[in-house]
């Protein structure tokens, strides 16, 4: 279990592992939870202690990039590729053509500038306890996203997200994924936590369906911008509920 876990959190981090190959990962898609528990401890560990004497918007600011930087930076560029896509008006082939494209569009711009603003305007309006708990429960949640996305989706095009979607198919692993992300967040975040299961579940199949509609299906930047945004949507509602 060790392995699999370490190619898990190897995939999804700039961590570094021998077991991180794609087939391992994508078998093991199910333990993407616990990679955002870790991603979660890490970050949220630095927001406690950085919250009691740094100023908010300080603390918002290095909250957000070692966010982006501890995962490589891949999942804020799919929310980039992913706003260019669904932004081209035509075919599903000109949708995906604009979303392979490695040229980064207006939509694309626009959409990271608004999620990092976000970002940081969310993870300065808390400190402490609570903060750290917003930032694990949102990375427990964005996990999931992407397991449940891969279980009820179907690939766009034979790549990157074509093996997340055929194991996932197996609803007992979606089960695990489930108590390791779903069950922690309402235990631990209450009605809070309820709230934010729920909205996030939401977007997920919102997501979903307009990836379906705009691609044909799911993709590497399906679920990476999917990530993005469930995390946001949940850091939203701590701060608002």
């Amino acid at each position: 279990m060790f392995k699999e876990i370490t190619s898990v959190v190897s995939f999804l981090t700039i961590i570094p592992s021998k077991n991180s190959q794609l087939e391992t990962v994508a078998k093991n898609m199910y333990l993407f939870p616990i990679a955002g528990a870790i991603i979660g401890l890490i970050i949220g560990g630095a927001g406690y202690g950085l919250s009691f004497f740094a100023q908010p918007l300080i603390v918002g600011l290095l909250l957000t990039g070692a966010l982006v930087i501890i995962t490589g930076v891949h999942h804020t560029d799919a929310l980039c590729d992913f706003a260019d896509g669904i932004m081209v008006k035509g075919t599903k082939e000109k949708k995906l053509q604009a979303m392979r494209d490695p040229a980064v569009g207006s939509a694309g711009v626009v959409t990271v500038v608004l999620y990092i603003a976000g970002m940081i305007m969310t993870l300065s309006m808390m400190k402490g306890f609570a903060l750290f708990q917003a930032i694990l429960l949102s990375e427990l949640m964005a996990k999931f996203a992407m397991v449940l996305q891969a279980n009820r989706g179907i690939s766009a095009w034979q790549g990157l997200s074509s093996p997340f979607t055929q194991s996932m198919k197996d609803y007992r692993k979606l089960a695990l994924a489930a108590g390791l992300a779903v069950v922690p967040t309402i235990l631990l975040g209450g009605m809070t936590g309820l709230y934010v299961t729920a909205v996030c579940i939401g977007l997920s199949f919102l997501l979903l369906q307009v990836a379906n509609r705009s691609f044909g299906g799911i993709s590497g930047d399906v679920f990476g911008a999917s990530n993005e945004l469930v995390r946001l949507a949940s850091l939203l509602i701590f701060v608002s509920v």
